[in-house]
């Protein structure tokens, strides 16, 4: 049986720093949704948990797919950028200082998938 090549060729390039925030992105949401299930009245956070989780899934697909310079990896991070930008928009909706981390840190991701979709081009 023939082992046939795909047309993709490692790129070669270092992604240790956008992997990295990813992780930590990842990270904040875990803690973010997870702190939210502690909070007295948890019925308004119901949105908050759901995105986090969702944010955290795609960070750490995305995280991974960048390790192994996958070709599938700027489509995901095309999604991994709205998923964290509408993760901080929801985060910073609420007061408590876990929302208001992980905002921040979902921001900065989102920015840092943006920038390397530029750099791209």
């Amino acid at each position: 049986m023939e082992h046939l090549q795909p047309n993709h060729h490692h790129s070669g390039h270092k992604h240790g720093a956008l992997i990295a925030q990813l992780l930590d992105c990842a990270e904040a949401c875990e803690t973010c949704a997870s702190s939210c299930l502690d909070e007295i009245d948890v019925t308004p956070m119901a949105h908050c948990i759901e995105i986090d989780r969702d944010c955290a899934d795609i960070c750490i697909l995305a995280a991974k797919l960048l390790a192994r310079d996958s070709e599938f990896v700027h489509g995901l991070l095309a999604t991994c950028e709205k998923a964290c930008s509408r993760c901080a928009d929801e985060c910073s909706k609420h007061d408590h200082m876990h929302c208001i981390r992980c905002a921040e840190i979902a921001e900065m991701c989102a920015q840092a998938c943006h920038m390397h979709g530029e750099n791209r081009n």
